[in-house]
C-alpha cells in the first residue's frame, strides 16, 4: 500500500501553505469548519477543509499506520487527559518539536450531511512517526509510509489526490471560463447582466459558494430585471433592449444548446440598473431568496449577504 500511495507524490507541482502553531490551534477551535473537497483513495479517506487544511479521516489515518481504527479513535478521545498515556505524550512531543500546538487531535468538520473527525496532516505525520519508530511494536507499513510522506509530502499528496489547488485559483475556474467566452459579446452601446454581475459572483465565491453549472446568479438577476423593465415600461425611457448570444463552457450542461439568447440593455439604463440591483434585488430580498433556493450552508449564505448587503445584517 505504501508504494502505491506514494507513487504519484513526486509529480505534484503546487506546494501547500505552512501550518503554523497559531493556525493549527485556531482551526481546532472552529467546530463549524466545512469540508472543501474529500475523497477515498486506496482505502484512505482524505480531504481539504475550507481554510486549506489537508486532513485524513480517522479510518484513513488508521489504515496509513496499519492499526485498527479504535486505536486512532482512542488517541482523539484521550488527547487532553490529565494523565496522558505515553503514546499521546510522545506524539505531542513530536508536534512541539515542529512548533505545533494542537489543543485537539482532530477537527470536527461537516461535509453537509454529517460531522467527521478530520486529522490535520501535521498530526497524521506525528502519529505516523510514533507508530513507525516509537511504539512498543513499530509497524513496518507505518515506517514505509513515513519515509514516503515526511515533511510536506503528505500535504502535497492529499492536495494532488483530491484535485485541490492550494493557490485558490481553482474555485474561480468556471467563472473565468465564462468571462473568456462572453466578455465582449454584447453589442456596442449595450451592457449585459453577466458582465455587470461580476461583483456579486466574486463575493459569492469568496463566501464559499461554488459557482458553476448549477449556480448561475446572473440568470436570476436577468429574469428579475426583465420583469422590472417590462412592468415599468423602461423601453420608453431608455430605448428597446436587444438580444445577443451568450455561451457556456463545454463542461456545463447549458452548453448543449449554445449559444443561449440573452437580453442586453442600452448603456443609458446602466445607472437605473445599478440602483435597482442595490435597492430591490440585493436589499429587497430577491438575492436572499435566490440563495435560499440553492440550499447553501447557512454560513455561506450569511457571509454572502453580509458582504453584499451589510445593512441587512445586525
Amino acid at each position: 500500500m505504501a508504494k502505491e500511495l506514494g507513487d504519484k507524490s513526486n509529480i505534484i507541482r503546487a506546494l501547500p501553505r505552512n501550518l503554523t502553531q497559531k493556525e493549527l490551534g485556531q482551526n481546532q477551535q472552529n467546530l463549524d469548519l466545512g469540508i472543501e473537497v474529500q475523497a477515498e483513495i486506496d482505502g484512505i479517506g482524505m480531504g481539504v477543509l475550507r481554510d486549506g487544511t489537508p486532513f485524513l479521516t480517522g479510518r484513513g489515518l488508521a489504515r496509513l499506520v496499519d492499526m485498527e481504527n479504535l486505536h486512532i479513535r482512542t488517541i482523539g478521545m484521550e488527547w487532553n487527559d490529565s494523565s496522558p498515556k505515553p503514546r499521546i505524550s510522545r506524539i505531542k512531543e513530536i508536534l512541539r518539536k515542529s512548533g505545533i500546538n494542537a489543543p485537539e487531535a482532530y477537527i470536527d468538520a461537516s461535509d453537509g450531511s454529517r460531522v467527521i473527525h478530520a486529522y490535520p496532516a501535521p498530526i497524521c505525520l506525528a502519529v505516523l512517526e510514533y507508530y513507525a519508530f516509537d511504539a512498543a511494536k513499530p509497524r513496518e507499513a507505518a515506517r514505509d509510509n513515513f519515509r514516503l510522506l515526511a515533511g510536506k509530502a503528505l500535504q502535497e499528496l492529499i492536495y494532488s489526490k483530491v484535485g485541490y489547488d492550494p493557490t485558490g485559483q481553482q474555485k474561480f475556474r468556471k467563472w473565468h471560463e465564462r468571462i473568456e467566452l462572453n466578455h465582449q459579446s454584447a453589442p456596442s452601446g449595450y451592457f449585459s447582466i453577466f458582465n455587470e454581475a461580476h461583483t456579486i459572483i466574486y463575493e459569492l465565491i469568496m463566501a464559499g459558494a461554488e459557482i458553476g453549472e448549477s449556480m448561475v446568479p446572473d440568470i436570476s438577476i436577468g429574469k428579475c430585471l426583465a420583469t422590472y423593465w417590462d412592468v415599468n415600461n423602461l423601453n420608453q425611457t431608455f430605448g428597446d433592449r436587444r438580444k445577443f448570444p451568450h455561451r457556456y463552457p463545454d463542461d456545463h450542461p447549458q452548453a448543449r444548446s449554445n449559444p443561449q439568447i440573452a437580453n442586453c440593455y442600452p448603456l443609458d439604463a446602466l445607472g437605473e440598473y445599478r440602483r435597482w440591483l442595490q435597492d430591490e434585488y440585493l436589499n429587497g430580498g430577491k438575492f436572499k431568496g435566490y440563495l435560499k433556493r440553492k440550499s447553501l450552508p447557512p454560513s455561506v449564505s450569511e457571509l454572502a449577504i453580509s458582504r453584499l448587503t451589510p445593512g441587512l445584517i445586525e
